[in-house]
């Protein structure tokens, strides 16, 4: 369990709003788990909400507000808090990333990380000329862990065709690379489609974004821009978001004439 007592509420308004929670939880002589059979969730989850690791759902602010009598305080912090932009905020992103249910992405440059080699990993992290390659390219690695979970997420997945056709220089880094993929072939909780060239222009012309499904907490859109990134917890964002990955994948190939183009494509390597 995260260590609320850890964070700065300065850093952000997540890290704010959970410890006001904590704040008012103490006051309130309750255990975390008190708190969470109070407000009707795990105290597993109110750990992380105090923690600034998971994000709150409105439905939990308006309970804090009830079980507190805070006269609608966390209900009106609460779109700060949703909207909230994360600076550096990759590292914090693989915490809500380990922690869903469904992951849903759409990538328009690069394999998704998940699915990432560990040398198509390294070919891509020296672009960016990192100062610690090597650290850089364990952490990906270890973020992959949760695949081997038994609970490991639903994942699906829709590639831009241009991902497939941009290499590195040593052809076999790709061709393994390709190869991993077509191993998620008949795995159940993976779904790998590719969006050709042939479909136009696609849905996101902006760029490539990731849907995480949680089990608990508000489920978030994640997307990243020119040194920056953003998570974004608001509801009526994620619907939009969703809505935009549903027309990806309707303009996407089926999963078995993806599976047939990446095959196609490592047996040319």
């Amino acid at each position: 369990m995260p260590n609320p007592n850890d964070l700065d509420p300065s850093r952000s308004p997540l890290a704010f709003f959970g410890s006001e929670v904590r704040l008012e939880r103490e006051k309130a002589d309750m255990s975390q788990q008190d708190l969470g059979k109070a407000l009707y969730c795990s105290g597993a989850l109110v750990g992380y909400i105090e923690a600034a690791k998971r994000y709150p759902t409105l439905e939990f602010a308006e309970r804090c507000d009830e079980v507190f009598g805070t006269g609608g305080f966390f209900v009106r912090l609460w779109p700060l808090v949703s909207r909230f932009v994360l600076p550096h905020s990759f590292r914090h992103y693989v915490d809500f990333e380990a922690g869903a249910r469904a992951i849903r992405t759409y990538q328009a440059q690069t394999i998704y990380g998940l699915l990432q080699t560990e040398a198509y990993a390294r070919a891509v992290m020296c672009t960016s000329r990192h100062e610690d390659l090597d650290a850089m390219v364990a952490a990906r690695m270890e973020r992959q862990r949760i695949l081997q979970r038994p609970e490991a997420p639903k994942i699906w997945v829709v590639l831009d065709e241009a991902v497939l056709c941009r290499r590195p220089e040593d052809d076999d880094v790709m061709r393994i690379q390709l190869q991993r993929l077509l191993d998620y072939r008949y795995d159940p909780k993976m779904v790998i489609q590719v969006l050709p060239f042939r479909a136009g222009f696609p849905a996101s012309l902006d760029g490539s974004f990731t849907l995480l499904t949680m089990d608990e907490g508000a489920d978030l859109v994640y997307s990243e821009g020119v040194g920056t990134a953003q998570v974004l917890a608001h509801p009526k964002e994620f619907e939009r978001a969703g809505f935009r990955y549903d027309l990806l994948r309707t303009a996407a190939l089926s999963a078995e004439e993806s599976w047939k183009l990446i095959a196609s494509l490592s047996e040319e390597l």
